[in-house]
């Protein structure tokens, strides 16, 4: 059983084989985070529930999920990277074929809660064992070309969710992933089985466990029915606050003081590259996902797109990303990590700021340059700051700072997701009431319109509805232009946390550099 240092970089047709089962496991995963967005008024037209209940599909996921990722370092150390990795594969694959053969919502949410579960360390291992097959040379390129899958993934799910659903049928948004699933198992067990991780027989640390499940569990589903419940008023959003808050503070002091064997490191933050690397990764995925799930949002309720085209719109994002991450691969060994970072904030922030321009008249062409623009963003953000997250850790501890740092990443997402969400409606509500006030028996501007309306063969009942429709379409534009300018601002000055970090003058320290070796 080989340590992780010990390794030699793989080379030729393995590597390259390696890689891509690695880089395909990845797609699948996150992939999932994301594809069955667009098709939950199917799922729920065939399940027999309601939109509302339906949506417990993306929270039992995203919940399980974001509970077994942290739990990465530990798991790895307890039964080794690669065995850990492949079964998890399998597992994801045979969850996939259950989600596709549930017929019940009860059946469809268990499955997908084991689904996100044994998706929890994919990702972080797969970051690692990719750069055990790189020379320490190499680490940027082996980052880039993870970089790149966790990028076109989160495009490719709406649009390939929205086209499976419109023209096949829910469930293959599911099925999809057994042959990929398949694949990448049996090329990662054939390839990397030799070139496991040391392992040691930790023990469990069952109350740590249990306080992360509750207070992740309790901070997830506030974060996700939030919006639906409205918030504080309501009673049971404040009983999930209370109970994740009490619980958290519980779960840092039994984590730092009272284990031996925590079941998270938090030890980590005590580096100082980890915490700024992994703050800045957090902050900056939140308002870009946050903006992300608005969008498409906007643009099939307010602007007549279809799930499909939403996609086609949104999917340009990764043609930058793809063409400029592999060169950023080869500089981030070259230049300042924090000078990369910093020019993803900036064109981040200059693409939002292109977006306060839209308005209800926009073609194509208009709404996708910022999201072309984007994807050079996309490209500096992950590669620069992962590395700088990694600084200085010896290859063993790499599973638990990935898990740790995508943890805080996903948390994040969520925390994106709701008060980006609630920012627009809000914002709509209020822009809607000030537009009302310019609609009025009164104005001139007004009796024309409704004559016109009239003579075109409405009731005045319908002409009102026209009216209010009109108004609401202006007001969630209008929302969205405020998201998309205080978005870009919080880029800029988020730019601060970057610069906390310390230089260093490689792209990957000597310890997991080691991991490549």
């Amino acid at each position: 059983m080989a340590a992780t240092e010990e390794l030699q970089p793989l080379t030729g047709a393995t590597k390259l084989l390696g890689t891509v089962s690695l880089a395909l496991a990845t797609f699948m995963n996150v992939l999932d985070t994301s594809i069955a967005n667009v098709s939950l008024s199917s799922i729920g037209g065939d399940l027999g529930v309601s939109t509302t209940q339906v949506t417990w599909v993306i929270t039992s996921f995203g919940v399980a999920n974001a509970i077994a990722v942290p739990l990465t370092g530990w798991l790895s150390q307890r039964f080794g990277a690669v065995r850990l990795f492949t079964v998890s594969i399998v597992l994801f694959t045979i969850a996939s074929l259950l989600c596709g053969l549930a017929t019940s919502l009860q059946e469809l949410i268990v499955f997908r809660v084991l689904q996100g579960a044994v998706a929890g360390p994919m990702i972080p291992l797969s970051q690692a064992l990719l750069l055990s097959s790189f020379s320490k040379a190499k680490a940027g390129t082996a980052l880039a070309i993870w970089a790149m899958t966790t990028l076109v993934a989160p495009v490719m799910g709406p649009l390939l969710g929205g086209w499976i659903t419109d023209n096949i049928s829910w469930p293959w948004i599911f099925y999809i992933n057994i042959p990929v699933g398949m694949f990448a198992a049996a090329v990662t067990w054939s390839i990397y089985r030799r070139r496991e991780t040391a392992r040691r027989k930790l023990p469990i640390d069952g109350v740590g466990l249990g306080m992360l499940i509750v207070w992740v569990s309790a901070l997830q589903i506030m974060l996700d029915k939030g919006e639906e419940l409205d918030w504080f008023h309501s009673s049971t959003i404040i009983a999930l606050a209370v109970v994740a808050a009490v619980v958290f503070c519980l779960f840092i002091a039994w984590e730092l003081v009272e284990n031996a064997h925590p079941v998270v490191d938090l030890r980590l933050f005590k580096r100082r590259n980890f915490w700024t690397g992994t703050l800045a990764f957090a902050l900056g995925y939140g308002v870009f996902f946050g903006n992300v799930v608005v969008l498409p949002l906007w643009l099939q309720q307010y602007m007549g797109y279809t799930a499909t085209e939403a996609g086609m719109l949104t999917a340009p994002v990764g043609i930058l990303a793809l063409l400029l991450s592999p060169f950023v691969g080869r500089w981030v060994g070259r230049v300042d990590q924090r000078l990369l970072a910093t020019v993803a904030f900036v064109i981040f922030g200059i693409s939002l700021y292109m977006r306060t321009r839209y308005n209800t008249q926009a073609d194509f062409g208009f709404l996708v340059a910022p999201i072309i623009v984007q994807g050079a963003a996309m490209a500096f953000f992950f590669v620069p700051l992962v590395s700088l997250i990694l600084t200085g850790l010896a290859p063993e501890r790499i599973p638990a700072a990935s898990g740790l740092s995508n943890f805080a990443r996903i948390l994040s997402g969520s925390f994106g997701t709701s008060i980006a969400t609630t920012l627009w409606d809000n914002r709509a509500i209020l822009h809607h009431a000030q537009l009302t006030e310019y609609v009025s028996n009164s104005s001139a501007a007004t009796q024309g319109y409704v004559r016109a309306l009239q003579a075109a063969g409405l009731s005045p009942q319908q002409a009102g509805a026209v009216i209010n429709r009109s108004i609401d379409v202006e007001s969630h534009l209008l929302a969205a232009n405020d998201l998309f300018w205080v978005s870009s601002i919080l880029f800029l000055i988020m730019i601060g946390v970057i610069w906390c970090a310390r230089p260093i003058k490689t792209n990957l320290p000597p310890g997991v550099a080691g991991g490549a070796h």
